[in-house]
């Protein structure tokens, strides 16, 4: 019997399907991140590849072809959680007087730390052991810090233990104490970071 010949499609088709499948691995890398989102705002912090897979709909191998661990696959997510909330946690500049730029800070940043509650506890539970999160965390500190030093300019003035505490003040960390171990509203828990903020820059 005579074999039929394999020709190869036409450079066009060629493109078109590499594009396919470049589009078709993009929607499922989405779809695994979205999936690792979603579980961590349900509450579940260190999710494992099993409930990723189970929730993106796809077979745990498929998440192993598209990142190489669950430490780079962590890290994606909170890269993305950074670039989401970047512009409207950072693009904005505070104008008037000390206390009325504090004021300003000290509103965004509870608004900025509610989003990301969720991924920042995630990143504490799993930060000890994974290099690649403590460089997203690093690098949110300096985001953090220079923000605090814009808004207040003053802060250069003061002793180091008082710049030093300002930034802890306004940190995630206090935020998260406020809210979850001494269960304050976001607004009351927004006047205690005033409140000792500019008690602080007042005896500095």
């Amino acid at each position: 019997m005579k074999k039929e010949r394999q020709t190869r499609p036409p450079v066009g088709e060629e493109e078109e399907s590499a594009d396919g499948r470049l589009q078709r691995s993009a929607r499922s890398r989405a779809k695994i991140i979205d999936a690792l989102l979603d579980l961590i705002r349900e509450g579940e912090l260190q999710p494992t590849g099993e409930q990723v897979a189970t929730r993106a709909d796809v077979g745990l191998r498929t998440i192993f072809r598209h990142f190489e661990d669950m430490e780079s696959l962590y890290s994606e997510t909170h890269a993305r959680v950074t670039e989401l909330v970047k512009p409207e946690a950072f693009g904005w500049k505070t104008t008037g007087g000390r206390d009325e730029r504090l004021r300003e800070l000290v509103k965004r940043r509870g608004v900025l730390f509610e989003k990301i509650a969720p991924f920042k506890r995630s990143e504490q539970a799993s930060r000890w052991r994974s290099a690649l999160l403590q460089e997203h965390h690093e690098k949110m500190l300096t985001l953090l810090r220079k923000q605090l030093r814009s808004a207040i300019p003053e802060i250069s003035d003061l002793p180091a233990a008082h710049q030093q505490a300002l930034e802890l003040l306004t940190s995630f960390e206090t935020w998260d104490k406020l809210r979850e171990d001494q269960g304050l509203g976001k607004e009351r828990a927004q006047e205690v970071v005033m409140t000792a903020s500019l008690a602080l820059l007042e005896t500095g």
